[in-house]
């Protein structure tokens, strides 16, 4: 272990870092001589909603790469529903038993951040929406939040240790403005010191009203005001900001956007969205409920079995000409005009391929275009 309190990544390529009874299940088929061929499933028999999103695939690939297993998956960026197959592994149980408690771990957690960041940017309803959450979870995971997040469909992410290619935007905390004798001095040293790209988006309840704070902070040549008041002080949210919108046009700058950050949630966002320009997203996408997937056998050297509450035998899901998915077992011949979504990614531990995340991030959009109306999000 080193200095703070994670665990490597060696560790958990070694499979050390997993659950006791795995190690003495390991332990005991060791002794016994058994070691039977399984196929096992990863499905979610709930979900925080109607629907949710893929993702941690890469983090699962490169946990089995080398390996002596066969990895079927959905895409990452692929919606599915509970009771959904997104991911078969195959191969002697007692050769990758151990590593379930990772493998689910990373399924788990970076499926909950991208679901939650979908349902809340298609509650933004074309608002850009940005990730401030990161600093709401252990700092190791921070770029897994925020590669998450991304493929969920955010605008943009504050982390700076983000994967490459990820906007990442911020401008002032309250420390900065107050570091400052006033708010002025605060507004006009960042748009004298920050590089001319940075948007001068001056952060507007430190010490005053936000309405008062956002009329001089748009004298001062800001393009946008953040409002990220207290919760003890928010009163009625969409009422303050339709205030400081009326006196920003009142005073000649209908130009400057509003934004909103602050503990700021779904229903926040569908409340407001009307008069607000952007949204900062912080714990209500990093603290995202974890999509509680579970992996169990569903097939026993090539006969299929399941455990009480589960659908024996390897399955296929396809997504039919509707927009919804239909589970059948593997050997049944394809519907009409559907699509497989379960492909293979892992052949005997040789990688076959990864996933990419501008990819996952493209499917997932256009997969929300074509949702049925009874599923979408509103």
């Amino acid at each position: 272990m080193g200095m703070f309190d994670t665990v490597s990544d060696e560790t958990i390529r070694r499979g050390e870092c997993t659950d006791i009874y795995f190690e003495r299940t390991e332990e005991t088929l060791r002794a016994e001589e058994r070691n039977p061929d399984v196929v096992m499933e990863v499905t979610a028999s709930a979900l925080p909603d109607p629907w949710s999103v893929f993702c941690g695939l890469n983090d699962v690939i490169n946990l089995f790469e080398g390996l002596p297993v066969t990895i079927d998956a959905m895409a990452e960026g692929s919606i599915f529903y509970k009771n959904d197959p997104v991911l078969s592994i195959s191969g002697k149980y007692r050769d990758f038993c151990r590593y379930e408690t990772a493998m689910l771990g990373f399924l788990c957690h970076a499926s909950g951040v991208a679901s939650a960041a979908a349902h809340i940017k298609i509650a933004a309803n074309r608002r850009p929406v940005y990730s401030f959450g990161s600093r709401r979870q252990h700092p190791a995971l921070a770029r897994m939040i925020e590669r998450a997040a991304w493929i969920g469909g955010v605008d943009g992410v504050s982390n700076t240790c983000a994967p490459e290619g990820i906007p990442v935007v911020g401008t002032m905390p309250h420390a900065f403005v107050m570091c400052y004798n006033k708010p002025e001095d605060a507004w006009r040293s960042f748009d004298k010191q920050a590089p001319k790209e940075v948007p001068r988006i001056m952060l507007c309840d430190t010490y005053c009203d936000e309405k008062s704070e956002s009329l001089r902070a748009a004298e001062c040549g800001a393009t946008a005001v953040r409002l990220d008041t207290p919760r003890s002080r928010r009163g009625n949210m969409h009422a303050i900001i339709e205030e400081v919108r009326w006196e920003l046009d009142t005073h000649g700058y209908s130009g400057v956007k509003i934004f909103l950050s602050g503990g700021v949630t779904r229903e926040e966002i569908l409340a407001c969205r009307d008069i607000v320009d952007a949204f900062g997203v912080g714990g209500s996408i990093a603290n995202a409920p974890v999509i509680d997937f579970a992996l169990d056998i569903v097939e026993i050297e090539g006969r299929a079995v399941a455990k009480r509450g589960k659908r024996s035998g390897k399955k296929q899901v396809y997504e039919m000409p509707s927009g919804g998915h239909k589970a059948l077992p593997a050997h049944c011949r394809r519907p009409d005009n559907a699509l497989p979504l379960l492909d293979q990614y892992v052949d005997n531990g040789r990688v076959i391929k990864r996933s990419v995340i501008e990819d996952a991030r493209l499917r997932l959009a256009q997969s929300i275009i074509s949702l049925p109306d009874s599923v979408s999000s509103k």
